[in-house]
């Protein structure tokens, strides 16, 4: 038989022994990398097939071997083949289970892969090239500390066997200094893939987690937005549908009680009404359609607020005065529509609550500030309570939304006064 070196062996690039963090919440990314790793199978099954099938060839060409060595080295080979078909690949551990304490059943098939290999050096020694088979099934199969000894005794294998078929310790030395290189390097390579393997699944899973947090935001985003249309729809429901339908029912409880004594009063009432439910109508459209107030898209910020203050006066008798002065066209629609709704909402609060004889109403603008300006001397109230209503609150969350400031100041019999700011 002929002697043969060593040969160097590099571990597999795919699924080596990983060390993955542990817990319930990757249960997903565990059989995601399990999964990957069972992928890069089908790669080392055609490896491995390639390796043997071609060493099995040049081995029994081997003319300096008898046929029945060639024989028994062809057959270790082809056993070693069909092992990894049959069991190997089943036990090739996957990229997260790295803590994991090997198997017997792992522990027992790379001993007998070795057994295999040892068997077909001594009958060839040109079967010693299988280190780049059986090196990689260690790698596969058992944790990084237990394949690096595995690998040692297979790099190791080929030496006492050159020696004793030569029976002299000759090439002793050599054939050491040879195998113990040829270990270095494996180890060498061996480790640094293993801990490319074991970055790249941790970068998978950590990608995994990414996703998932990036469900749950968008989740948390898309149910924060739907409650902040939920306030916005109530504020628009609360400053138009609501007041409207309080207008139209006061309004019919006034005709009903003029119906006999005051019939022209009862059919003015009435009207009024009327009118009042066909506004309506027409902010429910509004609503559906660009959520602004009807009445904007038909007139002017100043038209809109005049025809408010005009509606109260008839509706209620009281005496009122309104004075727009410097209003810009151009000012931003949002803006327009929180001011519209303001005065909506607090000549309502005057309507139901304030009880007033005058109400005074002024909308100007300055350099960079439109101001809103409600006055009515009516019974007034605590600003320091807390609002039982949706009313306050919700007009001073649209203010700020804008950056703008709402102050109400009032006192028990003193009127209340409400001031929105909003920037220009």
């Amino acid at each position: 038989m002929t002697p043969t070196a060593t040969p160097t062996v590099a571990p597999p690039a795919g699924p080596a022994p990983t060390a993955g963090p542990a817990g319930s919440a990757a249960a997903a990314t565990v059989a995601t990398a399990a999964a990957a790793s069972r992928r890069w199978l089908g790669s080392w099954d055609a490896y491995l097939t390639v390796c043997l099938l071609g060493l099995s060839v040049l081995v029994y060409a081997d003319d300096e071997a008898d046929t029945a060595h060639r024989v028994v080295s062809v057959t270790c080979l082809a056993l070693i083949a069909l092992s990894w078909g049959l069991i190997g690949r089943r036990l090739a551990r996957d990229d997260d289970l790295d803590r994991e304490p090997d198997t017997p059943a792992a522990i027992g098939y790379v001993t007998a892969v070795a057994v295999l290999f040892a068997a077909a050096v001594t009958a060839d020694g040109l079967a010693s090239f299988a280190l780049f088979a059986v090196c990689p099934i260690a790698f596969l199969c058992l944790r990084l500390r237990t394949s690096l000894v595995a690998v040692t005794v297979f790099n190791l294998t080929p030496v006492p066997v050159h020696a004793l078929q030569e029976r002299s310790l000759d090439q002793l030395g050599p054939d050491l200094a040879l195998a113990a290189l040829g270990l270095a390097f494996t180890v060498l390579i061996g480790v640094s893939l293993v801990n490319i393997s074991k970055q790249s699944a941790e970068r998978a899973q950590l990608i995994d987690e990414l996703e998932a947090r990036r469900a749950e935001v968008t989740a948390l985003s898309h149910e924060a937005g739907a409650a902040a249309e939920r306030t916005r729809l109530a504020a628009e429901i609360h400053d138009t549908l609501a007041q409207g339908f309080t207008s139209i029912v006061t309004l019919v409880q006034a005709a009903e009680s003029e119906l006999d004594a005051d019939r022209p009063a009862a059919d003015r009432h009435l009207a009024l009404a009327v009118r009042t439910a066909r506004e309506n109508l027409a902010e429910a459209r509004a609503m559906v359609t660009v959520l602004a107030p009807a009445d904007l898209g038909a007139g002017t910020l100043a038209e809109v607020v005049r025809k408010q203050v005009t509606r109260l006066a008839e509706e209620t008798g009281v005496e009122t005065s309104c004075a727009v002065d410097g209003v810009p066209a151009d000012l931003p629609t949002r803006a327009q529509v929180v001011l519209v709704r303001a005065v909506q909402e607090s000549l309502t609060n005057v309507r139901k609550h304030a009880s007033a004889s005058s109400v005074t109403v002024d909308l100007c603008a300055h350099a960079d500030v439109v101001t809103l300006t409600v006055d009515d001397d009516g019974v007034g109230f605590d600003p320091a309570a807390h609002p039982s209503g949706f009313g306050l609150p919700g007009m001073r969350a649209r203010v700020e939304q804008l950056g703008g400031v709402l102050s109400v100041r009032s006192a028990p019999g003193a009127g209340t006064t409400v001031t929105c700011e909003l920037p220009r």
